[in-house]
């Protein structure tokens, strides 16, 4: 990769040529990036993809209009032109109100050493041994009969931004990522099963054949499913599928939705949405985080957050145009990529655990369920209203007993916050993450 402090002077030559055509104010992003990606199935190579890229992505505000234009060429004369397009393009679109860069005293002064860049690389031999010890591990697991493959990848980006209000910055992060998917039993009996390691440092990921013993026994455990019955239960969310229901959290309090009016939170800012005993926090700073970053999309200083705070819903994700619009400060959650203008997302986000381990969590449940997948993405974010398809396992006094499928989980996200109690297991894999969660008073559709 080039030189950072290359890309930030051209970056800066860039916003100068934009203010000389009439930009009021303007800001660019540059992203350079990386990877590496291989598949093997049954011992063979399935995939083998090499992939680089730099993008720059320019900004240009006339007044209240701003537009955007992107481009993978950084010749002289391809930046000339960038420059006259994005200046023609802002001077012609309807204006929006809420639109414009930091101000000087919200930018990011202190850059936080987060850790996200492993600086070595891989090679694709490298990869392929991960892979195919993943999936001889899994095959070699007692039922298993098939094999999806295993898949190994890394990557890495830079990325640069900087803005006519005097900031400039560049950061690095890095990904490896690991996982094997196979199937047990025969015929139309048949299941799959799978698992999956990601890290900022490879020496963080979980070793092969952990992730392919795992795969393995996971596949062979969901053999011979049968149907529940309708009814109300208790449901025990593995961490796998529990991190959605952070993830819908996340996505209900985006400032984006909350300015649209499109939110079932959109009424609840200091309200108890969760027991009492429930925290989760958005950390963008937390060291070798999948998520992290040290400022966000437009050099806005971030920090942690505690977004629920005794069960209280105490902030909203916002960027610049969201706060705007909402008459509030930005939380600097900016996003963003070369082609569009920047928005609301969050980082690294986690309930924090509770008590009780998985197994004293559903010890007193007679009769309920352990999900450990879900299908389909029936969320209405309007209402809260949730109904996704499952499959997992019967839970008896306290005990798992045998797989299920074909089964539907609905409620209202606002009761399931109400009814939710953390275990103690929290680890973590993916970026917004969660432990083991119970949730009671969940209608289940069987047969």
């Amino acid at each position: 990769m080039t030189d950072g402090s290359n890309k930030l002077n051209l970056l800066e030559d860039l916003l100068a040529k934009a203010k000389a055509k009439g930009a009021d104010t303007a800001d660019a992003v540059y992203i350079e990036s990386q990877s590496l990606a291989v598949a093997q199935r049954l011992g063979n190579p399935e995939k083998l993809e090499r992939s680089e890229s730099a993008d720059i992505g320019l900004r240009a505000l006339v007044g209240k209009r701003q537009a955007i234009v992107s481009s993978s060429d950084s010749s002289p004369e391809a930046l000339e032109e960038l420059v006259e397009r994005v200046i023609a393009m802002a001077k012609a679109v309807p204006e929006d109100p809420y639109c414009g860069i930091a101000d000087p005293d919200q930018l990011a002064t202190e850059i936080h050493d987060i850790d996200s860049f492993d600086p070595s690389e891989p090679s694709a031999e490298t990869l392929v041994d991960w892979a195919n010890r993943a999936e001889e591990a899994a095959r070699a697991i007692d039922g298993i009969t098939n094999s999806e493959g295993a898949e190994a990848g890394w990557g890495q980006a830079t990325v640069s931004v900087a803005a006519t209000n005097g900031f400039a910055q560049t950061y690095s992060g890095s990904h490896y990522s690991l996982s094997a998917s196979v199937l047990a039993g025969e015929g139309t009996a048949m299941e799959r099963d799978y698992d999956y390691t990601g890290a900022v440092y490879a020496e963080d990921l979980m070793s092969p054949e952990e992730i392919g013993r795992s795969a393995g026994e996971k596949a062979v455990k969901r053999l011979n499913p049968q149907k529940a019955e309708t009814a109300q239960v208790s449901v025990i969310y593995d961490p796998r599928v529990s991190r959605g229901i952070v993830g819908h959290l996340a996505s209900a309090i985006n400032g984006s939705s909350i300015a649209r009016d499109t939110s079932f939170l959109k009424d609840q800012m200091d309200q108890q949405i969760f027991g009492d005993n429930i925290n989760i926090y958005d950390d963008p700073h937390r060291p070798r985080g999948l998520r992290s970053k040290p400022f966000d999309g437009e050099g806005v200083a971030n920090q942690k957050r505690k977004i629920i705070d005794g069960g209280t819903l105490t902030t909203w994700i916002l960027d610049l145009r969201s706060s705007r619009q909402l008459g509030l400060e930005t939380t600097g959650h900016a996003s963003r990529g070369t082609g569009s203008p920047p928005s609301p997302s969050a980082t690294n986000v986690y309930l924090e655990p509770g008590s009780q381990s998985p197994t004293e969590l559903m010890s007193d449940i007679k009769a309920g369920l352990y999900v450990n997948e879900l299908i389909g993405m029936g969320i209405n974010g309007l209402t809260g209203d949730y109904s996704r398809g499952a499959a997992g396992f019967w839970i008896e006094n306290g005990e798992l007993t045998y797989p299920v499928s074909e089964i539907t989980i609905a409620g209202n996200l606002k009761d399931m916050f109400r009814n939710l109690t953390p275990a103690d297991d929290l680890e973590f894999r993916y970026g917004v993450d969660a432990p083991t969660l119970r949730i009671d008073g969940m209608t289940l559709a069987g047969k």
